[in-house]
């Protein structure tokens, strides 16, 4: 693992069945910025992401965080060492209040012995939900329910959620999927803003936004990796001219 990395993918591998879904794939990710994962569909890239978060267990390979063998990590004890990731579907309790899908999420912040008592006694997890609240400029919904935010809402209280533990790592998952073009601005302001003080994993199908956010860009197809560097090298390539973008030079 680089001096200067907190991910490092190492030769990781999945099989399902017949299928090579993810072929020995390896890449690092740095402590602040943005690295992304692009490919075409069935490219491997989400079975990828849960090698990574702990969804699936890799056949072969290593995921090493901050200097720490994770591979075998379920999800949880990857989100309490720093890691933590959104999903494609939005991941909410729409039932309940954005303040309260913020305090849920912040009661991890607590001991142990703290997780039973009452929100009110749960002095970190109401300092991050304010904290939260505030760097989202959430105040107006607080007290709305989850579920009658619009679809762009959601994904930003997505992301406001899975950062209440504080990640040093966070992963993101198409998150301006379904966005208007309005939304997706403000999530890319949202994601730079992020990125200047984490490292931030993102899949996402808008190339346009992938290359104005990264600072690297690997690219997938067919489970392996094809290429990586920074968007302009990526873009500059002719196997991922070829293969992802549609076209070739000359």
């Amino acid at each position: 693992m680089a001096e200067n990395s907190i991910l490092s993918a190492r030769q990781v591998s999945k099989r399902f069945g017949g299928l090579q879904a993810v072929d020995r794939v390896s890449f690092e990710v740095e402590p602040r910025g943005v690295t992304s994962i692009i490919g075409p569909n069935g490219a491997g890239k989400s079975t990828l992401f849960n090698l990574i978060s702990g969804t699936f267990l890799p056949d072969s390979g290593e995921v090493v965080f901050d200097g720490k063998d994770v591979t075998h990590q379920a999800p949880e004890q990857k989100l309490a060492s720093g890691m933590a990731r959104s999903f494609q579907i939005t991941n909410l309790f729409f039932d309940l209040s954005v303040i309260d899908n913020l305090r849920i999420a912040s009661q991890r912040l607590e001991s142990s012995q703290q997780l039973l008592k009452p929100f009110s006694k749960s002095r970190l997890a109401l300092q991050r939900t304010d904290e939260l609240i505030s760097e989202f400029e959430l105040e107006r919904a607080a007290d709305q329910l989850a579920g009658a935010l619009s679809h762009g809402d959601q994904r930003r209280l997505e992301i406001a959620v899975t950062l209440a533990t504080r990640p040093r790592l966070l992963m993101l998952d198409e998150p301006s999927q379904g966005m208007s073009q309005a939304d997706t601005q403000e999530t890319a302001e949202l994601i730079r803003r992020l990125s200047q003080n984490m490292a931030i994993l993102l899949i996402e199908h808008d190339v346009d936004l992938v290359m104005d956010l990264s600072q690297h860009v690997v690219v997938m197809a067919q489970g392996q990796k094809l290429a990586e560097g920074t968007p302009q090298a990526v873009r500059a390539n002719p196997e991922v001219q070829t293969a992802y973008f549609g076209e070739a030079t000359a």
